[in-house]
């Protein structure tokens, strides 16, 4: 229910914003259709004369499987190379919030570079205290994080993902992402909605972590806009 009046109240800004602006859309739609128009044209002609090369590796740039890497081979080789005896192995989950650790038994380094082979999607890394960690990237929260997530704001005014409703003196924050400009939001959003913040929100599943987070970007502070604050004055 709270997550559902805060969404409730910045639904509401955002269309008032969206009336002011919607006059100059629909002129910046139209003149995005001709420059779309005019570079489609140009795009298909470009693709007919290199179409199996440069096509396949723009799709490739822009696809989703570029983003994910792939440790080679000849890395976790080179890695377990000098490695002797033997170490606790480890799959650690690492969620966009949050992390799960299961532990999978004693490996050696052929084991490590087996383990790896069955398993390619996963990124090799040596720890501390004889210990192989397989880390699995997962775009989801943890199942804790569902459970008890909040988004707040810490003592410095920075958007914080919390552990449980925030007010711990920090202790229990998960991850910060940046500072917000304080008064441009409060005076931009309705009290009630300014209050859930501070109270925190509760985050329940991946939907509700990218929709806040995407909203209150906007009311994140400028790198630039920092540097001026922090300025000495001459």
């Amino acid at each position: 229910m709270m997550l559902l009046g805060f969404w409730n109240q910045l639904k509401k800004q955002l269309k008032k914003k969206l009336r002011l602006k919607r006059r100059w859309l629909n002129l910046a739609v139209v003149l995005l259709a001709a420059g779309l128009f005019a570079a489609g044209a140009w795009m298909l002609r470009g693709s007919l004369y290199d179409k199996s090369g440069r096509q396949g590796q723009e799709q490739s740039v822009f696809s989703r499987a570029v983003e994910t890497y792939v440790q080679p081979e000849e890395e976790v080789r080179a890695m377990v190379k000098d490695l002797s005896g033997q170490r606790d192995a480890f799959v650690k989950k690492s969620y966009v919030c949050g992390e799960e650790l299961q532990r999978i038994g004693i490996m050696n380094a052929a084991d490590i570079l087996a383990y790896h082979k069955a398993h390619p999607s996963m990124t090799v890394s040596l720890g501390n205290a004889n210990r192989v960690y397989f880390i699995e990237k997962v775009e989801d929260l943890s199942p804790q994080c569902k459970n008890n997530a909040y988004f707040g704001l810490d003592t410095k005014g920075n958007l914080s993902l919390f552990e449980g409703v925030p007010g711990s003196g920090g202790q229990n924050v998960l991850r910060t992402f940046f500072q917000l400009n304080i008064r441009h939001l409060e005076s931009s959003l309705p009290r009630e909605t300014v209050k859930q913040l501070y109270q925190g929100v509760r985050i329940r599943d991946l939907a509700d972590y990218n929709s806040v987070l995407s909203t209150l970007s906007d009311y994140a502070i400028e790198e630039t806009e920092k540097a001026m604050q922090v300025a000495p004055s001459p």
